[in-house]
């Protein structure tokens, strides 16, 4: 008799999804893995283990999907996009899964938590607040949203904090400002182990790898790095919004997942005290499992040795 779990992903094909994946075979899971026919990762996905299904979801009914989903015990959504991703293609993998009977299903969050802010702060998780809608009133399914703050990797190229040719820290809003991150691995890793999890798990789970402020990076660099780091304060966070306005209206790339006022609109949230970390995380719930890597050992990895291609 097969006691295995099967965990169906859909988004298996991005970075975070390939090692959500990576984690479930670890763990000893069956994943089913549904990917666009004309991806090139399909025989990746099925060399490390993955049943993979070539499909489109956005041409394909929801019974189509049934199929796959049958005998799931969980189904997660790793899906990047807009509107027709989040609303409509994570609808129809909703719908499938509550018409195969599954009982969990994880969704596309993996973020800091939306469920404070107001429509219209934050386009991208406007649309996952706008999903959790149709996810709450969902029959016979548990959903569990993951909230991890920010990606701990992209403080390395994507999040404009640290400038090391200019030995400055960038910020906006107080210096000492908590904020919280967390790495691809350590989402993935929790995720995977929350989707094959025999007991019910919460609504929504908070993790941090690290809880750190503009100051501290600051500090961290300096200690990396053995040189002096300075902060450099753009503005406040009612600033940083006049300047999203703008940035929106010269360039409002509505078709596009990461314009560049979306990356604004993310750092505007960070700064925001309503994005704070609970004083209980749910880092512990699965005791000894998962290393938890720190900011230093982030930007350690990054800057390990002081030269100028580290550097420039």
């Amino acid at each position: 008799m097969n006691h295995k779990p099967i965990i169906v992903i859909a988004g298996g094909t991005g970075n975070l999804g390939e090692r959500i994946i990576r984690n479930l075979l670890s763990h000893g899971a069956e994943v089913r893995a549904i990917v666009r026919p004309d991806s090139a990762k399909i025989k990746h996905l099925e060399s490390l283990g993955a049943q993979v299904s070539a499909v489109n979801m956005a041409d394909e009914s929801v019974d189509s999907f049934i199929p796959i989903c049958q005998g799931a015990t969980c189904v997660i959504s790793a899906l990047a996009g807009l509107r027709e991703v989040i609303m409509d293609t994570q609808q129809i993998l909703l719908n499938a899964a509550v018409a195969a009977g599954v009982p969990r299903f994880i969704p596309s969050d993996y973020s800091l938590d939306f469920t404070k802010f107001s429509p219209g702060e934050n386009r991208n998780l406007d649309l996952r607040r706008e999903f959790h809608t149709i996810l709450d009133q969902a029959p016979t399914i548990a959903a569990t949203t993951i909230l991890n703050g920010a990606f701990a990797d992209m403080l390395t190229d994507q999040i404009p904090m640290i400038f090391p040719t200019q030995k400055r820290i960038l910020h906006w809003g107080g210096a000492d400002h908590k904020m919280g991150f967390t790495t691809i691995d350590n989402v993935a890793t929790f995720t995977a182990m929350v989707a094959v999890d025999p007991q019910p798990t919460p609504r929504y789970l908070y993790i941090a790898g690290d809880q750190i402020s503009a100051c501290e990076i600051k500090n961290t660099m300096a200690t990396i790095t053995g040189q002096d780091y300075r902060l450099f304060r753009t503005g406040g966070q009612r600033l940083l919004g006049w300047i999203i306005k703008i940035a929106q209206t010269l360039s409002p790339a509505d078709q596009e997942l990461y314009p560049a006022w979306q990356g604004m609109q993310y750092m505007h949230n960070m700064i925001d005290d309503r994005a704070n970390m609970p004083a209980q995380l749910d880092n512990d719930r699965y005791p000894g499992k998962i290393h938890w890597t720190t900011v230093q050992e982030v930007l350690e990895a990054h800057f390990q040795q002081n030269t100028p291609a580290a550097n420039s």
